[in-house]
């Protein structure tokens, strides 16, 4: 019997299987939020440039802090559209809720140092290197016994 490619090989395929839960086990939504914001860090002469990728997200649900020494970039996705239609949705896939990732910038950047930049569902952080303070060497006189 031919099914429609919605369907897998039955038609009750998945049907009566837990919503969140997907073939091989894993839960669905339950991933690591660094598999939903990937990144990408370039190292460039002065600074570092890190790209989040954020698809389905607006600028106004993304939040980036900088705290103790940590940049924290988190994003929240909320949907709350009306249906009117009589139709019942059988399964809707759709993430709802936050995801946050951080990386560490050292305690030395300052967050007016950071500049950021969201342009088509990536986010574009320029975050400053850390300049290394040089250690002055010992110099020892050597005394003639």
């Amino acid at each position: 019997m031919l099914m429609p490619s919605i369907f897998g090989e039955s038609l009750l395929d998945n049907f009566f299987d837990d919503f969140n839960s997907m073939p091989n086990g894993r839960m669905r939504y339950a991933t690591p939020s660094s598999s939903i914001m990937k990144a990408d860090i370039r190292e460039a002469a002065n600074d570092y440039e890190i790209c989040i990728d954020l698809p389905g997200y607006k600028k106004e649900d993304v939040q980036a802090e900088l705290k103790d020494g940590y940049l924290v970039i988190s994003a929240k996705s909320e949907s709350s559209t009306e249906d009117t239609s009589n139709k019942k949705y059988i399964r809707r896939e759709r993430f709802y809720g936050t995801c946050s990732r951080s990386f560490y910038v050292g305690k030395d950047v300052k967050q007016e140092d950071i500049s950021a930049k969201f342009d088509n569902g990536v986010l574009i952080l320029n975050v400053p290197k850390h300049v290394e303070k040089s250690v002055e060497e010992k110099k020892y006189i050597s005394i003639q016994g």
